[in-house]
């Protein structure tokens, strides 16, 4: 059957107030463009007659200003799910405008299969290339979009002209029976293929084809800094360390890495450390960093979820797609994140943290406790089942004003159960086979900034004994005196005695 060309207008007038939406995509890449776009002007027209009109919001994991930023400041969001990072819709979480939901990324598709999520009214899916029979190729990212594919009532298409070529042949479709008829998920190298590079959408549910030529609108990211070069040298002198003493074989093992500037600065840092082999990559996202990589011969093959260039670097891509054919593969979320994929392949996961304490535990997700940042995304899946799970920060922020190392972190995302190291530019603990003080004292000595170290030691003096020695009306008194003074360094420990 054939499809019609519809308007963005045409399509948003199928989706209704109280409808559950969900998208293609993840982080920017992948999503639609055009349509959140017009939905947010359909809720325009409802508020302004005084009618309510708000949908659920269901993604693969942060999108953009076409998505979140522009239904965000439509007041056309109810409930969010999984993750933000638009400052809008951060701001209308953290003031209860929309309620936020927040669960680890391989989680997603399994629940909304088995319907603890409700129904899933409309999807809209990016494509680059698709037939009458349904098939299609997706954009640059897949997230959830399988199974939203399979669940929804109803389809939106929207056609990407903006890419020179289809990405055909980068996608590994693929969804697992749910338990209890599920089998291992047969992933033993990063490279291995187990799903389909087409995804078949049933014709029945497809209401029109919306034309889109727009890009993702990434930016690219700043240049390295003093402190995150230092906390990339740190991380790959380390990596090299455990090969020399033979707790990683000398063909390595893949990597994982997060999202932003950290996360690029590590794999910068691999490159730049003659020690470390050719690697490859089993992560949610690829960022410029690893296009790079591949093309100086350092990363050989990477399977994400999404290519999360910037535009600039996308279109560097496109130009020289046929060279990356066989360095890339795109997966569903639930399989980049795969807890038993990351665990049997050994993986070294690096992510970023906002906070930790001298314990080892990490704050991802939430400044001094309460306002969210973006959310805990898929740092939960890497974190709890890598061979090496590596938490990266500055040792200080707010021009020293903050230090990221402190007594007790306001919120917990990953306990000291499953942090195994923390860098920062300072330098790097091992916490592996340490006791809490044993911990606290390989963090104070490597990776707290000289200002604070002090302040460490001397908030230990005061902590009571115990299998993790704690003072509880010190233990945010950095934070507290941050609020009043704006200067953690500030803070008197001794009234605490």
């Amino acid at each position: 059957m054939s499809f019609p060309f519809i308007s963005a207008e045409e399509a948003a007038s199928h989706i209704k107030n109280g409808d559950t939406v969900a998208t293609s995509g993840f982080t920017a890449s992948g999503t639609p463009k055009i349509v959140p776009v017009a939905l947010a002007e359909r809720a325009k027209q409802y508020h302004e007659k005084g009618e309510p009109f708000k949908v659920h919001l269901y993604t693969g994991a942060s999108t953009n200003e076409y998505v979140d930023g522009a239904l965000t400041r439509a007041k056309a969001i109810d409930r969010r799910m999984p993750y933000q990072g638009t400052p809008d819709t951060r701001t209308a979480v953290n003031n209860g405008e929309m309620d936020y939901y927040d669960p680890h990324l391989s989680h997603i598709c399994q629940e909304m299969r088995y319907g603890t999520m409700g129904d899933i009214d409309v999807a809209i899916i990016e494509v680059t290339e698709m037939n009458p029979s349904g098939e299609v190729i997706l954009g640059a990212g897949i997230g959830i979009t399988p199974t939203i594919a399979k669940l929804a009532k109803k389809v939106i298409i929207e056609y990407s002209s903006y890419y020179r070529t289809s990405f055909r042949g980068f996608h590994d479709n693929y969804i697992p029976l749910d338990p209890p008829h599920r089998r291992e998920i047969p992933i033993y190298k990063p490279s291995d293929r187990i799903g389909t590079t087409v995804l078949k959408i049933d014709p029945k549910k497809i209401i029109g084809v919306v034309p889109s030529n727009e890009s993702e609108s990434i930016q690219s990211f700043t240049s390295l800094s003093d402190s995150t070069r230092a906390i990339g040298a740190n991380v790959a002198a380390f990596l090299a360390e455990e090969m020399r003493q033979g707790r990683i074989p000398h063909e390595f093992l893949p990597i994982q890495s997060g999202v932003g500037n950290i996360a690029n600065a590590a794999l910068y840092g691999l490159a730049e450390n003659p020690s470390i082999p050719r690697f490859e990559m089993y992560t949610e996202v690829v960022q410029d960093a690893v296009m790079e990589l591949m093309e100086k011969g350092k990363c050989s093959f990477a399977s994400t979820c999404a290519l999360a260039f910037s535009d600039d670097t996308m279109l560097r891509f496109m130009d020289n797609i046929s060279y990356f054919r066989d360095k890339l593969l795109m997966r569903p979320a639930e399989i980049s994140n795969h807890p038993e994929v990351v665990r049997r392949i050994g993986l070294i996961a690096m992510n970023t943290a906002l906070e930790c304490d001298i314990y080892g535990n990490v704050n991802s997700t939430h400044v001094n406790g309460t306002k969210m940042m973006n959310g805990i995304g898929g740092s939960g899946d890497f974190c709890r089942n890598a061979y090496l799970s590596i938490f990266l920060c500055p040792s200080v922020q707010k021009n020293g004003a903050l230090s990221t190392i402190v007594p007790m972190v306001t919120h917990v995302d990953h306990n000291e159960h499953s942090v195994k190291v923390i860098v920062t530019d300072q330098g790097v603990a091992d916490l592996r086979n340490l006791s809490p003080s044993q911990r606290a004292k390989a963090i104070i000595e490597n990776c707290v900034h000289p200002d604070y170290k002090q302040l460490m030691w001397d908030y230990l003096k005061i902590a009571k004994k115990g299998h993790i020695p704690h003072n509880l009306a010190a233990a945010f008194a950095m934070h507290t005196t941050f609020a009043e003074t704006g200067d953690m360094r500030l803070t008197d420990f001794s009234k605490f005695a």
